[in-house]
C-alpha cells in the first residue's frame, strides 16, 4: 500500500513537471477552462441573490380586501383578527373608509372635487399580508379565492402579474443555468481532450516502447489522468478568483442601488462548501477529459504484435 500511494505521489510531482515544462500552453489551457467554469459560477450566484431578494421582499406582496359598504370599522377590525390567525397570513392591516378617502385626496389631487361628494364611496379595506413561504404565485391564488368567498369581503384583489413575472424569471434562468452549465462543461472535456491529445502525440515514442516490452494501459494511462485532473484543478481555481473579482467589480454599485430603495441586501459570493465544489467539478471534468482521451488513442497506439503476458510487474500496478 505504501509502495502505491509513493507511486501515486511520484506520478503527480512528474505531472506538475510536465506541466511546467510547457507554461505556455498551460496557462492557455488554464486559462480558457477558468473562463468556462466562471461563466456558470456568475450565473449561479446572479440566481442565488436573486432568490435572497425575493425573500427580503416579504411584505411587498399583499392582498387588498375591499369589503362591503355595510361593514364598519368595529365588523373590519373583527375580520382582521380572525383573518391574521390563518397559517398563512403574517399580519393584517385595516384602513378605515375615512383614511382610504384622506389617502385618495391626497394623492389624486381631486380633494375640492371629492369633498363635494355627499358622502364617503370608499369602503373599508384590509390589506393582508401573507407568509414568505405562500409568497408563490399558486398559494396566492388559493388565498385570494378564499378569502373572496368571505361574506364581508365585495372584492379580493392581488397584482400577481409582476410576482408571476419574477418567479418565470427565476425559473427560466435556473433552466438557463443548467444548460449552460452542460456547454461549458463539454466545452471543458474539449479543452482538456485536446491538450491531453498534443501530449500523447508528443510521447508517442515513448508509449510505443513501453507497450512493447508489456507495459499496461493502466501505467501508462496514469500520468495523462493527473495532468487532467491538474489542468481542472487550476483552471476552477482560476474560475473562483474570476468571479470573486467580478463581484468586487459589481458589489459597489449594487450596494447603492440598494441603499436608494433602503435595502439592506448583500451580495453574496461563493461560500466554502460551493468554492470546493467548483474545484471538483474542475477535477471531475479533467480526469473525465483525460480518461477518454487516452483511451482512444491508445488504442490507436497498440502494436500489432503486442504480447498478452507477460506484463510489467513493477511499474503499473494499481
Amino acid at each position: 500500500m505504501k509502495a502505491y500511494l509513493l507511486r501515486h505521489i511520484q506520478v503527480l510531482v512528474a505531472s506538475l513537471g510536465q506541466l511546467a515544462r510547457m507554461p505556455g500552453s498551460t496557462v492557455m489551457s488554464v486559462g480558457v477552462i477558468g473562463i468556462t467554469l466562471a461563466l456558470p459560477g456568475l450565473l449561479y450566484l446572479l440566481v442565488a441573490n436573486a432568490e435572497r431578494v425575493s425573500d427580503e421582499w416579504h411584505g411587498g406582496t399583499h392582498v387588498s380586501l375591499f369589503l362591503r359598504g355595510n361593514i364598519d370599522g368595529a365588523q373590519a377590525q373583527t375580520l382582521a383578527t380572525r383573518l391574521a390567525k390563518r397559517a398563512d397570513v403574517n399580519r393584517v392591516r385595516v384602513i378605515s373608509a375615512d383614511q382610504a378617502l384622506l389617502e385618495f385626496k391626497e394623492l389624486s389631487g381631486f380633494g375640492e372635487a371629492l369633498d363635494a361628494l355627499p358622502a364617503n364611496p370608499l369602503p373599508s379595506l384590509l390589506v393582508v399580508m401573507p407568509e414568505p413561504e405562500y409568497e408563490h404565485p399558486e398559494s396566492l391564488e388559493r388565498m385570494v379565492l378564499e378569502l373572496q368567498s368571505l361574506p364581508a369581503v365585495e372584492l379580493a384583489q392581488l397584482d400577481m402579474e409582476w410576482v408571476q413575472r419574477f418567479h418565470v424569471i427565476l425559473t427560466l434562468t435556473r433552466r438557463a443555468l443548467i444548460v449552460l452549465s452542460m456547454l461549458l462543461a463539454l466545452a471543458v472535456l474539449l479543452i482538456v481532450s485536446n491538450t491531453i491529445r498534443l501530449a500523447i502525440l508528443n510521447r508517442r515514442e515513448e508509449i510505443e516502447i513501453i507497450q512493447l516490452i508489456g507495459g499496461t494501459d493502466r501505467f501508462i494511462r496514469r500520468p495523462f489522468l493527473y495532468s487532467g485532473m491538474l489542468q481542472g484543478f487550476f483552471g476552477a481555481g482560476v474560475a473562483i478568483v474570476l468571479i470573486a473579482l467580478c463581484l468586487h467589480l459589481l458589489r459597489p454599485p449594487i450596494q447603492v442601488l440598494a441603499n436608494l430603495y433602503g435595502s439592506g441586501f448583500r451580495v453574496a459570493g461563493l461560500g466554502a462548501v460551493e468554492s470546493l465544489l467548483v474545484l471538483a467539478i474542475g477535477m471531475g471534468l479533467g480526469w473525465l477529459a483525460s480518461r477518454w482521451s487516452v483511451g482512444r488513442h491508445l488504442r490507436r497506439l497498440h502494436p500489432a504484435w503486442r504480447p498478452e503476458r507477460p506484463r510489467m510487474r513493477n511499474f503499473g500496478r494499481g
